[in-house]
């Protein structure tokens, strides 16, 4: 086991610098247009003129040293104060998003295998091939329109106007939690249903194996022999959804923060995207992807912990 952690860290490492290197790039592809305009000081600070791995290492040597990702020329701020803007809304609509996912898809998919090809089995069929075929936005459109339809409710941001700028109290968490439920199902919808048909067919093929038919013979009882084997074998897909877990608390989806106005990094990602400020966009790229394999590590060695197959 220790062998096995010290490779997976020993990986780790390099792609993380081939991560950066990547980021960097993406910043220096398109024409430094706001250097043009601004002072021969913020030039030299970024290095401007310099070879271009004299420009990787200010840049490097300033996010691992002073946590300074540079400047969004777009904003006119600090990128680190505009991604803490975002942060809150980042960690408390995906972090819902993926309790919801976990919450709803480990009993949808237990329930689906164990009574196959029951009511219950084909209407969580269902369901899932319709959050998987239907596009996010189109489902965040739909769901807006009825939430403003039937229930009144603003269906952009996640507080509605007259609770934009006011002080918190139980009126203003209400508020929250009245709008929070749409981007967190839109959100959730498709991993939710992917989380089910792949819970389901695991669990199905543990269920067919010898041992389950010499547990029965022993005379465990159906729930006790469910619970204790088979469906140990069958969670290993909620632990490997730890990879796309992280990058997605802080991310979130760039589209859906469009449709539905959310003050999250993905909107801010698209902006800077579409402005060229590609300081900031190049940071959170690299936080991106940085989570995204800190997550892979972390959801290999649970996998290790979890199932001594993988070990």
């Amino acid at each position: 086991m220790v062998g096995y952690v010290l490779r997976r860290l020993s990986m780790m490492i390099p792609t993380l610098f081939m991560v950066s290197v990547v980021s960097f790039v993406i910043i220096e592809l398109p024409p430094h247009t706001y250097f043009v305009y601004s002072s021969p000081g913020l030039n030299a600070s970024y290095g401007m003129g310099q070879p271009i791995y004299v420009q990787y290492a200010l840049w490097i040597e300033g996010i691992l040293l002073h946590g300074n990702f540079g400047q969004s020329f777009a904003w006119n701020e600090p990128v680190t104060r505009l991604l803490m803007q975002r942060l809150p809304g980042d960690l408390l609509i995906g972090g819902t998003a993926l309790f919801f996912t976990w919450a709803v898809s480990l009993p949808i998919g237990v329930i689906s295998a164990a009574r196959k090809y029951s009511i219950a089995d084909h209407t969580a069929t269902l369901i899932s091939f319709v959050a998987l075929g239907v596009p996010n936005f189109l489902m965040a459109l739909i769901l807006g329109y009825l939430s403003f339809k039937f229930f009144h409710q603003s269906a952009g941001g996640l507080f509605s106007p007259e609770f934009q700028s006011a002080r918190w109290d139980l009126g203003k968490v209400l508020d929250l939690l009245s709008h929070l439920w749409l981007p967190v199902v839109v959100i959730a919808a498709q991993g939710t249903a992917s989380i089910v048909r792949i819970l389901r067919a695991n669990l199905l093929d543990e269920l067919r194996k010898p041992y389950v038919t010499t547990g029965r013979a022993k005379g465990l009882s159906e729930m006790r022999l469910l619970l204790k084997y088979p469906l140990r074998v069958a969670l290993n897909p909620f632990v490997s959804t730890m990879g796309w877990a992280l990058p997605a608390i802080i991310n979130g989806e760039v589209i859906i923060s469009q449709v539905l106005d959310l003050q999250t990094t993905g909107q801010l990602l698209l902006g800077a995207l579409q402005d060229e400020d590609m300081y900031l966009a190049g940071s959170i790229i690299l936080i991106i992807s940085t989570l995204t394999v800190l997550g892979t590590l972390m959801s290999d060695l649970l996998l290790a912990v979890v199932d001594p197959r993988v070990r």
